[in-house]
């Protein structure tokens, strides 16, 4: 008989168990990822995270699992949930702690039930509705679910919707083809911005996990704190888990360095599964113009082509990437609020959520940057 247990700590979990529960094409579930976080200070109580993981067991056989936290606020979410908090604590509940089945700091679109089947999926789901009834919590938020995924949120859930820009490769066998197939104004801009930065005496070059230097990923680990205190936010990811990073997936973690003389300059950190390549962080210690651009997606459209990679997705947001061949695609979350009147009025807030963010994807897919109608665009419409 299955036995439902939360677990403080995803160690308490074997990683050959957890791993065993997906495909291993997402790099963002994977164990060594996830446990990675806890291990070297990246997520903390008092930062709003406490890891609460739900798993499904049959003696010592792991059934399903999911990546959980209890959460305190809702930063490093990228499902923005403020005004429901604040609406639901001045009608005088508390809406936090909340629970959240999630990736944390990563709106990467991913398996989030991990399980061995539809049945144990859907079973794993209930005992977390009964769990966090019994803790009198507010809520439970699953965030960036799979397509795959989403048939097991029937019922009271309410369904959000939101827009990221991904680039899919139609089996171009260079850049050139691939600028071939823009619109020549589009075209033309990325062909400057290149020259820009190649005209500034720039240089690239790629590294793995097992080919980075501990200097490259300090200099990585730089321009991420640099770029988040830029904004005004706290750098969670400690310089210990980039290194993590590289030691337990050495070929995932890809890490373009730009170069200037004897001095690294800027960098992106992406992570690579499957037929996919994920954009993560940045930062730059010049201000040169195009020096962006290049990093953070012309480079990483380089390496697809490469490597053969279907998808580029570079993170989160981002108009301007539709001018530079990424196109409009749908992202998922799922959401349980147990207060019934609350609920209703979030369901009606959420349907037209819903319809505004379909009308806005259709509308950027019709500004697509391809001389003819690209398929993935007509796909998302």
């Amino acid at each position: 008989m299955a036995t439902f247990r939360v677990h403080a700590r995803l160690d308490e979990i074997p990683a050959t168990a957890w791993d065993g529960l997906h495909e291993g094409t997402n790099p963002f579930v994977a164990h060594a990822f996830l446990a990675g976080l806890e291990r070297h200070g990246c997520l903390r109580p008092a930062w709003g995270w406490t890891p609460r993981h739900p798993a499904l067991w049959e003696g010592d056989t792991l059934l399903a699992a999911a990546p959980g936290y209890l959460k305190d606020n809702s930063h490093g979410e990228f499902v923005f949930d403020h005004a429901w908090a604040h609406a639901y604590e001045q009608a005088g509940g508390e809406y936090f702690p909340k629970w959240l089945l999630a990736v944390p700091y990563s709106p990467v679109p991913g398996p989030r039930l991990l399980a061995r089947g539809e049945g144990e999926r859907r079973t794993l789901l209930a005992a977390v509705e009964a769990q966090a009834r019994a803790d009198g919590l507010s809520s439970v938020h699953v965030n960036f679910v799979e397509a795959g995924e989403l048939d097991a949120f029937a019922g009271d859930w309410l369904a959000r919707e939101d827009v990221q820009f991904h680039w899919r490769n139609r089996g171009w066998p260079d850049f050139a083809a691939f600028l071939a197939d823009l619109q020549p104004k589009k075209r033309k801009n990325i062909r400057q911005e290149r020259a820009r930065v190649v005209a500034a005496g720039v240089r690239f070059r790629i590294e793995h996990g097992d080919t980075a230097s501990a200097a490259d990923l300090a200099a990585m680990h730089g321009f991420y704190t640099r770029t988040f205190a830029e904004y005004g936010n706290h750098p969670a990811l400690s310089a210990e888990f980039f290194a993590h990073l590289a030691r337990t997936m050495p070929r995932q973690l890809v890490l373009v360095l730009a170069e200037h003389g004897d001095d690294i300059v800027a960098g992106a950190l992406c992570l690579r599964g499957g037929d996919r390549l994920y954009g993560r962080y940045w930062g730059c210690d010049v201000d040169l113009p195009g020096l962006h651009f290049e990093t953070c997606y012309y480079q990483g459209i380089d390496y697809c082509l490469r490597e053969g990679l279907a998808v580029f997705e570079p993170g989160a947001q981002g108009e301007h990437k539709i001018a530079r061949g990424f196109l409009p695609v749908a992202t998922h979350s799922r959401h349980r609020v147990f207060a019934p009147g609350f609920a209703a009025a979030l369901a009606d807030w959420c349907r037209r959520e819903r319809e505004h963010t379909r009308a806005y994807r259709r509308t950027a897919a019709l500004h697509g940057p391809y001389r003819d109608a690209d398929p993935a665009a007509a796909a998302v419409a």
